[in-house]
């Protein structure tokens, strides 16, 4: 069979393949789903952290340079996820993106989001510095974090495949970490309205969330933050 033979069977299948769908009682990795029209439904908060200006470092500096921040970074924000029982569901380059479940998703990946703000300040830069004294770079980063029901499907063929997450929280998310990193840390209102307390307001009882307005998104309520979330 020939490749144009090859995929439009394969295309016809995918549209007319009923689907097998299930609710979810865990976060599924790549195992749990079969390559065909199969699929798990689940309630998950979803984490992008995406390294800021990436092209510009690229761009302008070495790439052992460059490489040595993407991994820097990556490190500490996939350390921070697992930390916080995040799950670490895929890397794009200079982002990862973290799944929570449970009672308290949505406050996990908030603390989870501040903690990487205060890691890249406290940490990353600072070495940055002292084994680069010269260098202009200043690592900037943004995470963006939303809330829903999900999809969650197997895409690709054999050996060559990944789990797709479909869903507004897996979409919203990633596009949130695009957003200005003057404000590092991006929630929408559905993270906001149901994590606790303690993931809203500072010590001193200050609210540590700015309210947006998303105009690319159906002028969506969103809130941003400088704060961080010191690591022990």
């Amino acid at each position: 069979m020939g490749l144009k033979a090859d995929l439009e069977a394969d295309v016809k299948k995918i549209y007319t393949e009923l689907w097998a769908r299930r609710d979810g009682r865990k976060v599924p990795e790549d195992v749990d789903l079969k390559s065909g029209n199969d699929a798990v439904d689940i309630e998950v908060t979803i984490l992008y952290a995406d390294l800021d200006e990436s092209t510009k470092l690229v761009d302008n500096y070495k790439d052992w340079f460059a490489a040595e921040n993407y991994k820097t970074f990556l490190q500490c924000a996939t350390k921070i996820i697992r930390s916080e029982g995040g799950h670490i569901r895929s890397f794009d380059g200079d982002r990862v993106m973290g799944v929570f479940f449970g009672g308290t998703k949505n406050t996990d990946a908030v603390r989870c989001g501040l903690k990487i703000n205060w890691a890249v300040k406290n940490i990353v830069q600072p070495q940055l510095k002292v084994q680069y004294p010269n260098t202009k770079y200043v690592m900037r980063h943004v995470v963006g974090i939303d809330t829903s029901k999900v999809m969650v499907a197997k895409a690709g063929i054999r050996n060559n495949n990944d789990l797709v997450w479909i869903g507004k929280s897996a979409n919203h998310a990633a596009k949130l970490s695009a957003l200005s990193s003057d404000t590092p840390t991006w929630i929408t209102n559905t993270v906001y309205d149901t994590m606790l307390d303690k993931a809203k307001f500072s010590n001193d009882g200050t609210n540590m969330w700015k309210e947006k307005t998303w105009t690319q998104r159906n002028n969506r309520r969103v809130y941003c933050s400088t704060y961080w979330w010191p690591l022990s």
